[in-house]
């Protein structure tokens, strides 16, 4: 399956941790440091899944050149 790998479950989940990390800070009486830790946690998360995938943890580029 196309992008099927643990690097990619595990950026997929971390973006999604730092999304409603930062979306519940938000909701009854802003709490910027909480929102700022999600945005950080976002944006960590497609570093984390690119240095996995750099670590062999990604989808194979060769298997899915024909497609």
């Amino acid at each position: 399956m196309h992008g099927s790998s643990p690097a990619a479950w595990t950026a997929v989940l971390l973006c999604l941790a730092g999304i409603t990390i930062g979306g519940v800070a938000l909701i009854p009486d802003p709490h910027w440091t909480w929102f700022i830790v999600g945005c950080v946690v976002t944006l960590a998360s497609g570093l984390v899944g690119k240095f996995m995938a750099a670590a062999g943890l990604g989808v194979d580029r060769a298997e899915h050149a024909e497609h």
